[in-house]
């Protein structure tokens, strides 16, 4: 493929760019409602949707363990504030997640994982996401991971590049 934007692209060679382009994006589009499917179907017994599993495990990380502003889980997760308080509101209502008063500014609010998010987390969740994982997984040697993860990466990157506020500003 000719990199020089002076010198025309054959149309073959554009439509096969687009055709292969459009596919991948399918196929991604395809995994993400996969996930969502599988990945909720395997943690039903805990009524928790994938949705609930990334805040729970974002909540996990170190970083977040003492807690989390909003705006913070929402960028750190790529949604928007009114997206996550949904998902939020419905982990409170569990008794998963808390609001606890911000000891840096007491007109803040931090997320944080409840000692019964923590066991559901470590003691329930943790096993059947490894087991989920492996399935989904199955047939990728690490080498293949860490291409994948290096490739979605710089997806990632690129559509930051085009979008950079992914939360929307709010």
């Amino acid at each position: 493929m000719n990199d020089d934007p002076a010198t025309p692209i054959p149309d073959q060679a554009r439509d096969l760019s687009w055709g292969l382009s459009n596919r991948l994006f399918f196929r991604l589009y395809q995994c993400t409602n996969m996930l969502h499917k599988t990945g909720t179907k395997a943690l039903e017994a805990h009524s928790i949707t994938t949705q609930q599993w990334a805040v729970l495990g974002a909540l996990t990380r170190p970083t977040f363990v003492p807690g989390v502003a909003v705006g913070d889980l929402a960028t750190f997760l790529l949604v928007s504030r009114q997206n996550l308080a949904g998902v939020l509101q419905r982990l409170e209502a569990m008794a998963y997640i808390e609001r606890v008063v911000d000891p840096k500014d007491s007109r803040s609010r931090l997320i944080l994982l409840t000692a019964k998010g923590r066991s559901l987390w470590d003691a329930n969740m943790r096993p059947v996401i490894a087991d989920y994982y492996r399935e989904a997984l199955a047939g990728f040697s690490t080498e293949d991971k860490i291409h994948l993860v290096h490739y979605l990466d710089k997806m990632l990157r690129n559509f930051k590049a085009i979008d950079p506020d992914p939360t929307g500003g709010k």
